[in-house]
């Protein structure tokens, strides 16, 4: 058995939801609940925007996610020698590396098949930054 010393991810940086219409739950989430759009991109064949709705993690809406999805999405401070931690105590992950606006990322289940990503964020707030030049072609406009 391997003794655990330290809890295994750093912070909770995104709950990413799945929508089946993403304009209607842009608009819900924006405007019916008041969230505070932090950015919102169509590109690579996916629409997602990332809101502020309360203390904690933002939430991220995505049309390419099937819903009801809700993955948290963790920040870890070294990716690779987080998996091969992992992988010595019977870790498997889903997917990765991919590359998300922040950095690489992994995709992997729990026993009951609930969906996690860990990431290392080698490019913090590269998607508020983008977001805010208003030239960038792929920036959602509301």
């Amino acid at each position: 058995m391997f003794r655990i010393s330290a809890i295994p991810f750093n912070k909770l940086m995104y709950l990413y939801m799945g929508t089946s219409n993403f304009d209607t739950d842009f608009h819900y989430y924006k405007f019916v609940l008041g969230g505070k759009l932090h950015w919102a991109f169509d590109r690579f064949g996916a629409k997602v925007a990332a809101f502020e709705i309360g203390e904690g993690p933002l939430l991220l809406i995505a049309d390419h996610l099937t819903p009801p999805t809700c993955m948290p999405i963790y920040e870890v401070s070294d990716l690779d020698g987080k998996t091969r931690e992992l992988r010595n105590r019977g870790w498997k992950e889903e997917k990765g590396p991919i590359e998300i606006p922040n950095g690489p990322c992994y995709i992997f289940k729990d026993s009951s098949g609930n969906c996690f990503g860990i990431f290392e964020n080698i490019r913090p707030a590269v998607a508020e930054e983008s977001y805010k030049d208003e030239k960038n072609k792929y920036r959602f406009q509301d």
